[in-house]
């Protein structure tokens, strides 16, 4: 999942931290790919309309 993608579901990246309980400057420290377990966090939270991307391995 992108950073990008997250943050325009919920508007914003500072609606998107304060919706995860965190700062705004934690999702900037993301970069371009929402780190794996918020990328889960954030598929519960928009009720699927969001969805976690696996990782290569």
């Amino acid at each position: 999942m992108k950073t990008k993608q997250a943050a325009e579901f919920f508007g914003s990246k500072k609606k998107l931290a304060s919706a995860l309980g965190i700062s705004p400057s934690a999702v900037t420290m993301w970069g371009d790919d929402v780190p794996e377990l918020r990328q889960y966090q954030i598929e519960q939270l928009t009720k699927g309309k969001v969805k976690h991307t696996a990782k290569a391995a």
